[in-house]
């Protein structure tokens, strides 16, 4: 009886052990070069892009991003859309960005969508969106100007270069 005992608490014991062997060990997954901005106008190819670059950019928010994609000059409703992106953008911003949200803004339209970006902030009052994320893709010049609105209003700023 005895030895029966002490078989049943060696397998007891031992089950834990040969499971955790019998677990296939996790594929390795290695980390991938970041891709580079699209050249063109496509917005297929810049929504590809931004699926690889916003992630990269989080920095620790956990909440979806608020993301910003106008199409460039050449879209036969270029100016339509813009309008509306302008507003869509100027409500978003004006209603309050709380801390742990990201806002990221990209276009083939560098220069337009700073314009937006630097309308939408313009009646934000200083230091009111501390701890939010600002990701501008776009020129240098233009990230520029996008820096110069949004770090009044206490954002971490980052900028990504779409002439990479």
């Amino acid at each position: 009886m005895k030895n029966m005992t002490r078989m049943i608490l060696v397998a007891i014991l031992a089950l834990p052990l040969l499971a955790a062997c019998a677990k296939e060990e996790a594929p390795k997954v290695e980390a991938q070069a970041a891709m580079s901005a699209p050249a063109g106008d496509d917005l297929d190819a810049w929504r590809a892009y931004l699926q690889d670059v916003v992630p990269r950019n989080m920095g620790g928010i956990a909440n979806q991003p608020y993301v910003y994609l106008l199409p460039g000059e050449s879209a036969p409703d270029f100016q339509d859309q813009y309008d509306r992106m302008l507003e869509k953008a100027q409500s978003d911003v004006g209603r309050g960005i709380i801390s742990g949200n990201m806002l990221a803004y990209a276009s083939p339209a560098s220069a337009k969508m700073a314009d937006i970006v630097v309308a939408s902030f313009a009646s934000v009052p200083p230091g009111s969106m501390k701890g939010v994320r600002v990701l501008f893709i776009g020129q240098p010049a233009d990230g520029d100007r996008v820096k110069a609105a949004v770090e009044p209003a206490g954002v971490n700023y980052v900028f990504v270069d779409s002439t990479k």
